[in-house]
């Protein structure tokens, strides 16, 4: 039965396409949204990190009301790292929209959560936004988006539906068009596709009951939120109802509370009928994957599995000689209490204690998954330090190893092609796809995790800062034997002090310098790039020395280049198994884990690492 009076729909594009203009000029095309006042002053955006990193971080759900239509919008995560939230959430949606930029096209990220839309069979309609630039080509746009679509399996309907549900808009403008120069200056004909066009929920809404949780939220109050699509039947405030676990265990629960979404909110309700997202309070240590389902004729779903870390990195308490100048929380106590705390609210990741209780391992899906949650605790004014990420290995049941191997996409102009697969080939690389183009050329590579940790610099080195480069996890692979790491030694403080600008300027024809003048360091601490192999212990306090004469050129002033500053990421790409980054509120770090040079020596000496 056809759940006619509600749309669950999925919007696919790379956020430079406009997305949030977008959803933000639909919801203001209802009268509902412009009655409210109070719902128009809300900010779209989640969070400040999902803003300034121009990605969205986390799966979240509005609803829009047209026409007597409920339509439950559904933002998909584009980076690879956060892919269990897109392969879970497309549960909840029947179609999706795939949102394109009418100059650039299809980018590399719209690819892969496409591939999972196509995947789970969603009708696809595409609108090409941004039509009113300059260089806008809607044409080229909706033939690239189209061809995407071909190579990542769709069917033959999929595809046919896609080329005749086709709108072309200016999300800023505030503009949807069935044709590029149509002339209409509203949003209702996207809307209008959308309920006309787009399939309802094909539910039994007269059957027992079945929804499945598909994302958690949680709350000081009430614990954890299950979030999920009702499959058929009612789910109804105060029922009493069964859980069934991924791993078939199976429970008593009661819905304490029941909460669908209305436009950027939620608003409590006492009953969702099938078809509908619904938010349910109550369900204690609910987990991603579980069905909510009648007691006396429970309903079977397929189970959710969630994707395998592929990364792990330890967290520790500072024990640095700057700890507590700049962050308020640095306790070892705390920071395991924080982690405690994400375990809780995020099951896209595993966090454990280590054994001899030095720190807590956190497992992820890439770099940036991992960042991401070291860039909310330093906000939260904590103090820490993490090691280089570790790649996670499975056993393939024969005694071997495998690990896991990405895809990795690069486009670049022509002339760089050569340096790029040259660089891929010393880090386990290789190519499956070369396609030149004009003026850009589009490479594709397989290559272990290990290989991808620092390899973005070194791209943007070799191609000029020209290149765009994306990748994911494809597969666990057989291990690809070792892969060379960082070339170049560091340049290491003897001493806890400021750096002196002489000092510097007589430093930076040996390597890149990682600091300016002024700066705070300590001993230990990474201040610089050799410009050959073996790491150097420098003096950056060094003054000059003073004597009794004048000159008239003595105080000309040193002229030094700018130092090279790093991000987390690139910091946690460009550090070696004996270094660590140092995080806090202001500063990013890197360190040697031993400070001391002599201890340094001791325990290379013990480890038979004297000539290395």
């Amino acid at each position: 039965m056809l759940q006619e009076n509600i749309r669950n729909i999925a919007i696919i594009a790379h956020v430079d396409h406009g997305k949030t203009t977008l959803v933000d000029k639909l919801l203001r095309a209802t009268d509902a949204f412009r009655e409210n006042q109070q719902v128009q002053e809300r900010v779209l955006d989640s969070n400040d990190q999902e803003r300034e990193r121009g990605i969205t971080i986390l799966a979240k759900n509005i609803s829009i009301e047209y026409q007597g239509v409920k339509i439950n919008v559904i933002d998909t995560p584009g980076h690879a790292d956060f892919g269990g939230e897109v392969e879970r959430v497309l549960k909840m949606a029947d179609g999706a929209l795939l949102l394109v930029d009418a100059a650039e096209g299809p980018m590399p990220q719209t690819r892969f959560v496409l591939r999972h839309a196509i995947a789970a069979g969603l009708q696809v309609m595409v609108v090409i936004n941004k039509v009113d630039k300059p260089a806008a080509d809607p044409e080229h746009a909706l033939n690239a988006s189209l061809d995407l679509m071909m190579d990542l399996g769709a069917t033959d309907d999929q595809l046919e539906f896609a080329m005749e549900h086709v709108i072309y808009c200016s999300a800023v403008n505030g503009f949807a068009r069935l044709s590029p120069d149509d002339g209409n200056m509203d949003m209702f004909p996207l809307l209008d596709m959308i309920v006309d066009a787009l399939p309802a929920p094909d539910v039994d809404a007269q059957g027992p009951l079945a929804m499945q949780c598909v994302t958690i939220d949680h709350s000081e109050y009430v614990g954890r939120i299950g979030i999920g699509r009702v499959y058929s039947g009612t789910l109804r405030a105060g029922d009493r109802i069964l859980v069934v676990k991924n791993d078939g265990s199976r429970a008593m629960a009661q819905v304490k509370q029941l909460f669908t979404f209305d436009y950027l909110g939620r608003k409590e309700c006492q009953e969702v009928e099938a078809g509908d997202i619904a938010a349910v309070v109550g369900i204690d240590g609910t987990d991603i994957g579980d069905v909510y389902t009648d007691p006396d004729n429970p309903v079977e779903l397929e189970p959710i599995e969630i994707d395998p870390p592929t990364l792990a990195i330890v967290f520790e308490p500072s024990n640095s000689p700057l700890v507590g100048r700049e962050g308020q929380i640095v306790g070892g106590r705390q920071l395991k209490e924080r982690l405690e705390l994400e375990r809780e609210n995020n099951v896209t990741m595993r966090i454990e204690e280590l054994p001899d209780k030095t720190g807590m391992e956190v497992s992820g899906r890439g770099i940036l998954h991992l960042s991401v949650l070291m860039e909310q605790m330093r906000r939260e004014g904590f103090e820490f330090q993490v090691g280089r990420p570790r790649v996670l290995f499975k056993e393939d049941g024969h005694g071997g190893r495998l690990e896991p191997v990405e895809q990795a996409v690069v486009e670049c102009p022509g002339e760089y092609a050569g340096k790029v697969i040259e660089l891929f080939g010393n880090v386990g690389g290789t190519m499956t796809n070369m396609e030149a183009g004009t003026t850009q050329t589009h490479l594709e590579f397989k290559i272990p995790t290990r290989g991808i940790m620092g390899l973005k610099n070194r791209i943007l080195n070799v191609t000029h800062g020209e290149a765009v480069f994306y990748h994911t996890f494809l597969e666990f692979g057989p291990f690809a034997g070792e892969i060379g790491a960082r070339q170049n030694g560091a340049m290491i403080s003897m001493s806890t002090e400021k750096s002196v600008a002489y000092a510097l300027g007589t430093l930076q024809e040996r390597g890149q310098l990682f600091v300016g003048p002024g700066v705070d360091c300590y001993e230990g601490m990474l201040v610089g790039e050799r410009s050959r192999p073996g790491d150097m212990v420098v003096n950056i306090a060094r003054t000059k020395n003073l004597g009794n004469q004048r000159s008239s050129t003595a105080d000309i002033s040193v002229q030094l280049t700018p130092p090279k500053t790093f991000s987390l990421e690139e910091a946690l790409e460009y550090i070696m198994d004996d270094e660590l980054v140092e995080v806090t509120p202001k500063s990013v770090r890197m360190r040697k884990r031993i400070l001391n040079e002599t201890e340094r020596r001791k325990w290379r000496v013990r480890h038979g690492m004297v000539d290395k």
